[in-house]
Protein backbone atom coordinates (compact mmCIF):
# COMPACT_ATOMS: atom_id res chain seq x y z
CA UNK A 1 0.00 0.00 0.00
CA UNK A 2 1.38 3.37 -1.19
CA UNK A 3 2.04 6.16 2.05
CA UNK A 4 1.87 9.71 1.54
CA UNK A 5 3.82 12.14 4.13
CA UNK A 6 0.75 14.54 5.82
CA UNK A 7 2.19 17.94 6.03
CA UNK A 8 1.27 21.16 8.59
CA UNK A 9 0.35 24.39 7.61
CA UNK A 10 3.86 25.21 8.42
CA UNK A 11 4.97 22.70 5.29
CA UNK A 12 6.81 20.65 8.40
CA UNK A 13 5.76 16.60 8.30
CA UNK A 14 3.03 15.43 11.06
CA UNK A 15 2.91 12.07 9.68
CA UNK A 16 1.60 9.66 7.32
CA UNK A 17 -1.50 8.06 5.70
CA UNK A 18 -2.20 4.70 3.64
CA UNK A 19 -3.82 5.93 0.47
CA UNK A 20 -6.31 3.58 -0.62
CA UNK A 21 -4.53 1.18 -3.61
CA UNK A 22 -8.23 0.97 -5.32
CA UNK A 23 -7.73 4.57 -5.97
CA UNK A 24 -3.86 5.87 -5.91
CA UNK A 25 -2.73 2.55 -7.44
CA UNK A 26 -4.49 2.40 -10.26
CA UNK A 27 -3.11 2.65 -14.51
CA UNK A 28 -4.59 6.35 -15.37
CA UNK A 29 -7.35 5.69 -18.01
CA UNK A 30 -6.67 8.42 -20.66
CA UNK A 31 -9.25 8.14 -23.05
CA UNK A 32 -12.10 8.02 -20.18
CA UNK A 33 -10.62 10.86 -18.51
CA UNK A 34 -10.84 12.76 -21.50
CA UNK A 35 -14.27 11.59 -22.44
CA UNK A 36 -15.61 12.85 -18.48
CA UNK A 37 -14.38 16.18 -19.48
CA UNK A 38 -15.60 17.05 -22.39
CA UNK A 39 -18.87 16.33 -21.27
CA UNK A 40 -18.61 18.42 -18.25
CA UNK A 41 -17.20 21.54 -20.25
CA UNK A 42 -20.00 20.58 -22.66
CA UNK A 43 -23.05 20.70 -20.75
CA UNK A 44 -21.05 24.26 -18.98
CA UNK A 45 -22.38 25.82 -22.79
CA UNK A 46 -24.51 28.05 -22.23
CA UNK A 47 -26.43 26.95 -26.24
CA UNK A 48 -28.05 30.14 -26.69
CA UNK A 49 -26.92 31.40 -29.84
CA UNK A 50 -29.45 31.76 -32.70
CA UNK A 51 -30.40 32.78 -36.09
CA UNK A 52 -33.44 33.28 -38.15
CA UNK A 53 -34.43 31.24 -41.01
CA UNK A 54 -36.54 32.87 -43.62
CA UNK A 55 -39.47 32.42 -42.23
CA UNK A 56 -38.87 34.26 -39.19
CA UNK A 57 -36.99 37.74 -40.83
CA UNK A 58 -39.22 40.08 -40.77
CA UNK A 59 -40.97 41.23 -44.37
CA UNK A 60 -41.00 40.24 -47.82
CA UNK A 61 -44.00 38.93 -47.72
CA UNK A 62 -44.28 40.48 -51.71
CA UNK A 63 -42.81 39.03 -54.48
CA UNK A 64 -40.34 41.32 -55.49
CA UNK A 65 -40.82 41.00 -59.27
CA UNK A 66 -43.13 38.95 -61.73
CA UNK A 67 -41.97 35.75 -62.84
CA UNK A 68 -41.23 36.24 -66.22
CA UNK A 69 -40.41 38.86 -69.17
CA UNK A 70 -37.70 40.50 -66.58
CA UNK A 71 -35.10 38.74 -67.28
CA UNK A 72 -33.99 38.11 -64.32
CA UNK A 73 -33.82 35.51 -61.85
CA UNK A 74 -37.26 34.17 -60.60
CA UNK A 75 -37.44 35.58 -56.89
CA UNK A 76 -40.20 34.96 -54.36
CA UNK A 77 -39.40 37.02 -51.38
CA UNK A 78 -36.90 39.43 -50.49
CA UNK A 79 -36.14 37.62 -47.71
CA UNK A 80 -34.65 34.32 -48.91
CA UNK A 81 -31.15 33.30 -47.79
CA UNK A 82 -29.50 34.74 -50.94
CA UNK A 83 -30.25 38.23 -50.10
CA UNK A 84 -29.23 40.54 -48.15
CA UNK A 85 -31.07 40.66 -45.31
CA UNK A 86 -32.71 37.73 -45.62
CA UNK A 87 -32.47 34.78 -43.51
CA UNK A 88 -30.10 31.93 -42.23
CA UNK A 89 -29.45 28.35 -43.87
CA UNK A 90 -28.28 26.08 -40.95
CA UNK A 91 -27.45 28.69 -38.18
CA UNK A 92 -27.26 27.82 -34.61
CA UNK A 93 -30.39 27.58 -32.67
CA UNK A 94 -30.71 27.02 -29.10
CA UNK A 95 -29.88 23.76 -27.61
CA UNK A 96 -28.19 21.82 -25.04
CA UNK A 97 -24.55 21.15 -25.77
CA UNK A 98 -25.02 18.20 -22.87
CA UNK A 99 -24.32 14.29 -23.26
CA UNK A 100 -24.44 11.41 -20.58
CA UNK A 101 -21.86 9.38 -18.78
CA UNK A 102 -22.53 7.00 -16.84
CA UNK A 103 -21.42 7.09 -12.91
CA UNK A 104 -18.87 4.00 -12.99
CA UNK A 105 -16.68 6.27 -16.16
CA UNK A 106 -17.43 9.63 -13.62
CA UNK A 107 -15.61 8.06 -10.87
CA UNK A 108 -12.88 5.74 -13.10
CA UNK A 109 -11.84 9.21 -14.39
CA UNK A 110 -11.86 10.96 -10.83
CA UNK A 111 -9.62 7.94 -9.56
CA UNK A 112 -7.15 7.90 -12.61
CA UNK A 113 -6.81 11.50 -12.18
CA UNK A 114 -5.93 11.29 -8.63
CA UNK A 115 -3.34 8.28 -9.30
CA UNK A 116 -1.65 10.53 -11.96
CA UNK A 117 -1.23 13.29 -9.96
CA UNK A 118 0.28 11.28 -7.32
CA UNK A 119 2.78 9.66 -10.15
CA UNK A 120 3.58 13.07 -11.21
CA UNK A 121 4.44 14.06 -7.80
CA UNK A 122 1.75 16.82 -7.91
CA UNK A 123 -0.15 15.39 -4.80
CA UNK A 124 0.03 16.22 -1.24
CA UNK A 125 -1.88 15.99 1.86
CA UNK A 126 -2.51 18.12 4.85
CA UNK A 127 -3.69 18.46 8.47
CA UNK A 128 -7.27 20.39 8.52
CA UNK A 129 -6.56 24.15 8.57
CA UNK A 130 -7.22 25.59 11.55
CA UNK A 131 -8.25 29.11 10.73
CA UNK A 132 -9.58 30.96 13.58
CA UNK A 133 -11.39 33.73 11.16
CA UNK A 134 -11.14 34.36 7.75
CA UNK A 135 -8.10 35.80 6.46
CA UNK A 136 -6.46 35.85 2.88
CA UNK A 137 -3.21 36.70 4.19
CA UNK A 138 -3.06 33.19 6.27
CA UNK A 139 -3.66 31.21 3.08
CA UNK A 140 -1.01 33.28 1.37
CA UNK A 141 1.23 31.77 4.58
CA UNK A 142 0.00 28.18 4.14
CA UNK A 143 0.78 28.24 0.11
CA UNK A 144 4.80 29.78 0.49
CA UNK A 145 4.99 27.09 3.76
CA UNK A 146 4.34 24.39 1.04
CA UNK A 147 6.25 25.93 -1.43
CA UNK A 148 3.14 25.73 -3.94
CA UNK A 149 3.36 27.84 -7.23
CA UNK A 150 1.54 28.03 -10.40
CA UNK A 151 -2.41 26.81 -10.64
CA UNK A 152 -3.63 24.85 -7.41
CA UNK A 153 -6.20 22.73 -6.67
CA UNK A 154 -7.70 22.95 -2.61
CA UNK A 155 -10.34 20.25 -1.53
CA UNK A 156 -11.42 20.77 1.74
CA UNK A 157 -13.92 19.77 4.41
CA UNK A 158 -17.12 20.53 3.76
CA UNK A 159 -17.44 22.59 7.06
CA UNK A 160 -14.31 24.38 6.34
CA UNK A 161 -15.80 27.69 5.95
CA UNK A 162 -13.48 29.88 7.57
CA UNK A 163 -10.48 28.20 5.15
CA UNK A 164 -12.38 28.76 2.03
CA UNK A 165 -13.13 32.05 2.65
CA UNK A 166 -9.51 32.17 3.03
CA UNK A 167 -8.54 30.69 0.31
CA UNK A 168 -10.90 31.95 -2.16
CA UNK A 169 -9.43 35.37 -3.36
CA UNK A 170 -5.90 33.87 -4.21
CA UNK A 171 -5.87 34.51 -7.98
CA UNK A 172 -4.20 30.95 -9.06
CA UNK A 173 -6.08 29.11 -6.20
CA UNK A 174 -9.36 27.19 -6.79
CA UNK A 175 -10.62 25.72 -3.60
CA UNK A 176 -13.81 23.72 -3.19
CA UNK A 177 -15.60 21.45 -0.64
CA UNK A 178 -14.19 17.91 -0.86
CA UNK A 179 -18.42 16.75 -1.92
CA UNK A 180 -18.33 18.75 -4.98
CA UNK A 181 -14.73 17.40 -7.01
CA UNK A 182 -14.92 16.52 -10.38
CA UNK A 183 -12.44 15.24 -12.68
CA UNK A 184 -11.80 18.60 -14.27
CA UNK A 185 -11.09 20.86 -11.06
CA UNK A 186 -8.85 17.70 -10.11
CA UNK A 187 -6.61 17.72 -13.52
CA UNK A 188 -6.55 21.35 -14.34
CA UNK A 189 -3.68 22.60 -12.44
CA UNK A 190 -0.32 21.75 -11.20
CA UNK A 191 -0.80 21.23 -8.26
CA UNK A 192 -3.50 19.10 -6.01
CA UNK A 193 -3.79 19.82 -2.05
CA UNK A 194 -6.04 17.14 -0.27
CA UNK A 195 -6.70 17.56 3.61
CA UNK A 196 -7.22 14.74 5.79
CA UNK A 197 -11.11 15.14 5.61
CA UNK A 198 -11.59 15.02 2.04
CA UNK A 199 -8.84 12.15 1.70
CA UNK A 200 -10.81 10.26 3.82
CA UNK A 201 -14.01 11.35 1.90
CA UNK A 202 -12.79 10.29 -1.60
CA UNK A 203 -11.32 7.08 -0.05
CA UNK A 204 -15.25 6.35 0.86
CA UNK A 205 -16.56 7.54 -1.84
CA UNK A 206 -13.95 5.77 -4.99
CA UNK A 207 -12.43 3.15 -2.97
Amino acid sequence: MTTIDILNASGEKAGTAELAATVFDIEPNVPVMHQVVRAQRASWRSGTSNTLTRGKVRGGGRKPWRQKGTGRARQGTIRAPQWRGGGVVFGPHPRSYAFPVNKKEIKLAMRSALAAKLADGQLTVVEDFKFEKPRTKDAVAVMNALKLEGRTTVLIGDDAVEAFLSFRNLPKVTVMPCTAMNTYDLLDNKNLVLTETALKYIEEVLA
